[in-house]
């Protein structure tokens, strides 16, 4: 209808983890190369999540029956092939110029906050203020536990790495009193792109109320696991407009599930693409796909993000 604002067409975000089915789990230059294609598509931002290890555990729930689906927590085999996000992303900033690279799922307790926001902050810096990060305590205890790390006490150290993150990338020199990772009058040098740091996108499973206050507090983007319930999305607004942030400004995430016919074929692209519209109207204005879930041909990516984007620039509509 004339006269009216143009809806923007949804972003996409390319998924790179977990794409096995398609490549083997050395080829991480096909990765890469995915990146640079999604790109040149119109894709908004490519993501990459992470594990140091895995332990027998990663499958206890059984492995998934599909291979193209996503992994979950117990549904993975433990040889599952996790390299290095941000040495993947890195290598991909060097390749792009225009699309976000989010390190997703970024176990932040499993390392020191003065070395991981050395890192993220050098990232972020070197692409151009493109790095969006997804700081997370996962699940796996055997995980921790290989790395030295109390598993229990994963939610605190999660809390103490964003303070410490943001007294970083703020202050110079930075101080920190945590109890966990104290450090005083430390010069931190480069900084991140912003002087806030990279893009932050909190979430998870539920809407607990230690996620409410991490996304309140350090939070530019809400990444759920799964669907939030209205109520969920309702306590959010609620604790947004009482310490004063916008919900509006708030980039909500979501994403797609694919439905395969069987244990071993792709699903079908378009019933997948079918769940947007509803996202896009209770909010959701970015949204993740996995590419090996709509095809095995390694060969097909750049068609399959041409024709996603041309799919979503349908929905921009006056």
């Amino acid at each position: 209808m004339t006269g009216q604002p143009l809806q923007p067409a949804p972003r996409m975000c390319l998924i790179l983890s977990e794409n096995w089915t398609m490549t083997s789990g050395r080829d991480l230059a096909a990765l890469v190369r995915w990146a640079r294609e999604a790109e040149d598509a119109g894709f908004d931002s490519v993501m990459i999540s992470e594990h140091i290890v895995l332990g027998p555990s990663a499958g206890a729930s059984g492995v998934m029956s599909n291979p193209r689906e996503y992994a979950l927590p117990g549904n993975q085999d433990p040889a599952t092939p996790w390299p290095s996000s941000l040495v993947l992303l890195s290598a991909i900033a060097a390749v792009t110029t225009r699309i976000r690279l989010v390190a997703g799922a970024v176990i932040a307790p499993l390392r020191h906050p003065l070395l991981i926001a050395r890192e993220l902050g050098s990232l972020d810096l070197l692409s151009g203020g493109r790095l969006v990060v997804l700081p997370t305590v996962s699940w796996l205890e055997e995980e921790y536990r290989a790395l030295g790390v109390p598993f229990r006490c994963r939610g605190d150290l999660l809390d103490e790495h964003l303070a410490a993150w943001a007294a970083l990338w703020r202050d110079t020199p930075a101080s920190h009193p945590g109890p966990h990772y104290p450090f005083s009058h430390v010069y931190f040098e480069p900084k991140a792109f912003r002087k806030s740091g990279p893009v932050l996108w909190l979430g998870g499973a539920g809407m607990h109320r230690r996620m409410t206050e991490r996304i309140v507090r350090y939070g530019d983007g809400f990444n759920p696991l799964g669907a939030p319930t209205g109520p969920e999305m309702q306590r959010l607004r609620d604790a947004m407009a009482a310490a004063g942030r916008d919900f509006g400004g708030l980039e909500l995430v979501g994403g797609t599930r694919a439905v395969f016919p069987d244990d071993h074929s792709p699903a079908d692209l378009g019933q997948a693409l079918g769940e947007i519209p509803a996202q896009l109207e209770a909010g959701f204005t970015t949204f993740c796909i996995k590419p090996s879930q709509f095809t095995d041909d390694p060969g097909d990516v750049r068609r399959l993000c041409e024709e996603i984007i041309r799919w979503a620039g349908r929905l921009a509509v006056r």
